[in-house]
């Protein structure tokens, strides 16, 4: 049920343009400057890009899952998970729709296209 860092890094790695970088002990992933995924230190909560005006529905539905995101980023689109709370399928979705949010649509849809 639960996954792990190694689980983010092996989806999101096969996701185009992503690259993987280290910063202040946090395994980021990113398009171009932009992180659309980030793991704590402890690998126990990974942040995620999350439409801002979307955030509170889901909080409020899954508070044994889903996190606010800390102080300095609630004026970003961003949101946080309990790895430990979530599979893989799960995993998946949240990392893909957070991908999509940082890349051109043009990219998000080619890979849309392959993996269908």
């Amino acid at each position: 049920m639960a996954v792990d860092l190694h689980d983010v890094r092996g989806i999101a790695l096969s996701l185009p343009r992503t690259e993987e970088h280290l910063i202040r002990q946090y395994v980021k992933f990113r398009v171009g400057r932009i992180v659309y995924a980030s793991v704590s230190p402890d690998e126990e909560i990974m942040g995620f890009g999350y439409p801002r005006e979307e955030r509170g529905e889901l909080l409020a539905a899954e508070p044994e899952k889903f996190l606010p995101p800390v102080p300095s980023d609630e004026r970003y689109q961003w949101l946080r998970v309990r790895l430990a709370a979530i599979d893989e399928a799960e995993l998946r979705e949240l990392l893909v729709d957070a991908w999509r949010m940082v890349v051109p649509q043009r990219v998000a849809r080619e890979y849309a296209e392959r993996d269908a």
